[in-house]
C-alpha cells in the first residue's frame, strides 16, 4: 500500500513538476509549489516525510496571518483561514442559541429518534419537538430531535483549498 502511494506521490510530482513549470514559470522546488503538491495529497498533506516540512511551515504562517503562498503557472485559489472549533457526529447538525450563559451550542439530529423515559415527557423548551403515537401492542412510542454535545476539534482552523477548478479540498490544521 505505501509504494502504491509512493508511486503515485512519485508520478503526481514528476506530472506536476511538467505542469507547474509551463514556460519555466514555476518549479516543484518553491515552496508554494511543494504545498499545493502536498495538499493533493489523498493520503493526507503530512503522509510523506518530504512533505513535514513545507506544509508545518504553511500552518505556521497562517497561523500568524500570513496569506497562502504563491505558485505560479497553477490555477489554484486559497480561501482566507476559517476557524471552526465544535463539530457533529454523523446524523447531527451543529445549532447554536442564546441561554442564560450567553450563546451556547448543541448538535440536534437531523431526524426524529426514537427516546424513552423522562426524555418522553414534554418540556416547556422542546414541547414542539416530541411527536408520541401507539403502536401495535398498545405502547407508546415518543420521537423527538435529540441533542448532545458537540465534539471539540484537535485541529480547528482550516483553509480551502481549490486546484484547477475542480478538486476543493478543506484543509484542517
Amino acid at each position: 500500500m505505501r509504494s502504491l502511494l509512493v508511486g503515485w506521490f512519485v508520478s503526481l510530482a514528476a506530472a506536476s513538476s511538467s505542469y507547474l513549470a509551463p514556460g519555466g514559470n514555476a518549479r516543484a522546488s518553491d515552496w508554494g509549489c511543494q504545498v499545493i503538491l502536498c495538499l493533493s495529497n489523498p493520503g493526507g498533506a503530512t503522509q510523506f516525510a518530504e512533505c513535514r516540512p513545507p506544509v508545518e511551515r504553511l500552518w505556521r504562517e497562517l497561523a500568524q496571518g500570513h496569506s497562502f503562498p504563491a505558485c505560479t503557472g497553477v490555477g489554484f485559489r486559497a480561501s482566507r483561514p476559517g476557524y471552526e472549533p465544535l463539530y457533529c457526529d454523523d446524523g447531527y447538525r451543529l445549532s447554536f442559541r442564546i441561554g442564560d450563559r450567553g450563546r451556547e451550542a448543541s448538535c440536534v439530529s437531523v431526524v426524529p429518534q426514537i427516546v424513552t423515559g423522562s426524555e418522553c415527557s414534554p418540556d416547556r423548551d422542546r414541547a414542539e419537538l416530541i411527536t408520541a403515537r401507539r403502536i401495535g401492542d398498545g405502547a407508546r412510542t415518543c420521537r423527538r430531535y435529540v441533542t448532545r454535545q458537540p465534539n471539540l476539534r484537535s485541529k480547528p482552523h482550516y483553509i480551502d483549498v481549490t486546484i484547477d477548478g475542480i478538486r476543493r479540498q478543506r484543509v484542517w490544521y
